[in-house]
């Protein structure tokens, strides 16, 4: 008779350490190594259309990183965080047009800029919730944008601000396929630091004050300090993502980074999946994705009787805000754990295959 003992039934996790690896496995890890070695040849693959897309999707994916921190992992709620987007990136312009800092400097400058300006807000915004909360963020949003147009030492006021161009150490990155590897680099640094984050001390502090702050405050969990510490890591992510946003543009503006850039932030991590790492990265690339397949769907309905009874064509901006709409309204109501609980669901059918049950 064999010794059951001696196979493996389940997964056990002796270790605290085991139970938060990054990597569960092996292969999980192997996979990801050979994804970021297939993104490095993403530039000699994809056109400069779909290259200057995938950059996007990095650049706003940090942003959203840095807003999952504060919503998905901390329980807050923010609908200010394209200003602080913003102001990374006329703080970056700023200190590379205005001080012999270079680019490569300016950038992580920038993010720590934003993020002390994020903690001043968040120190007041700490003591709040729901729907007062919800406020607060609104009036920090509405503060820095009209700083913006007023300071012209600072944002250019109505006139947009130059950037220059990403360099090191000389050696200037021109062009979308030079300046993919820039994104990549931020991209895998920012996923690492805020995937160990929540396996230290004050990543489980965060979360533990989202699932049930009563009780971390009985656990002696300072609910003050950590929210406003969320507030500032938002912040920090998002002044590095308007870095490097200023950086590839060359010419960065207020315009089109209002109330309406907030709420495609917060689209993207309640699509992804609110505290998830990797639903981030899906919420990113699904919300920047939609607009192109709108216009997509447009395009190919042009001439027809749909096109002629909505006038596709021109209404594809309104028709887009719409389906952003309804999709997080679907998202809310029939898959609130986003496309990264429904990843691990496909994941784990095929594991199990053909017994899924």
């Amino acid at each position: 008779m064999a010794n059951s003992s001696l196979i493996p039934a389940g997964d056990f996790r002796t270790s605290y350490a085991a139970d938060t690896t990054i990597f569960p496995t092996a292969k999980s890890r192997y996979f990801a190594i050979a994804g970021i070695i297939l993104a490095c040849f993403a530039p000699y693959l994809l056109s400069n259309y779909w290259l200057s897309i995938s950059i996007q999707i990095g650049i706003f994916a940090i942003a959203a990183l840095g807003l999952n921190i504060l919503v998905g992992f901390t329980g807050q709620i923010s609908i200010g965080h394209a200003a602080f987007f913003l102001f990374g990136a006329f703080t970056s312009a700023y200190l590379s047009n205005n001080f012999p800092i270079p680019v490569f400097f300016a950038i992580p400058l920038a993010g720590v800029v934003t993020a002390l300006v994020g903690l001043i807000f968040g120190v007041p915004a700490a003591r709040l919730k729901g729907l007062y909360l919800v406020i607060a963020t609104l009036a920090a949003q509405y503060i820095l944008l009209d700083f913006f147009s007023r300071a012209d030492w600072f944002s250019g006021g109505s006139i947009p601000a130059s950037a220059n161009p990403f360099s090191v150490f000389g050696y200037t990155f021109r062009g979308d396929r030079q300046y993919f590897y820039v994104v990549l680099a931020y991209l895998v640094v920012s996923f690492l630091l805020v995937t160990n984050l929540m396996r230290t001390r004050d990543g489980r502090a965060l979360v533990a004050i989202r699932d049930h702050y009563l009780s971390a405050e009985i656990m002696g969990i300072n609910l003050t300090k950590y929210r406003t510490l969320s507030f500032g890591l938002a912040a920090f992510f998002a002044g590095i993502a308007g870095a490097l946003y200023a950086h590839y543009q060359l010419v960065i503006s207020q315009e089109g980074f209002g109330i309406e850039r907030s709420i495609l932030f917060l689209a993207m991590i309640i699509i992804g999946g609110t505290g998830s790492v990797m639903g981030t990265l899906m919420g990113t690339a699904f919300v920047v994705l939609l607009p192109e397949s709108m216009e997509w769907i447009s395009t190919n309905l042009k001439g027809s009787a749909l096109d002629h009874a909505l006038s596709l064509n021109n209404n594809i901006t309104f028709l887009r805000e719409i389906t952003v709409g309804l999709i997080i309204i679907g998202f809310l109501m029939f898959e609130p754990d986003g496309l990264a609980h429904r990843w691990r669901q496909v994941k784990t059918y095929w594991k199990l295959y053909p017994f899924s049950y």
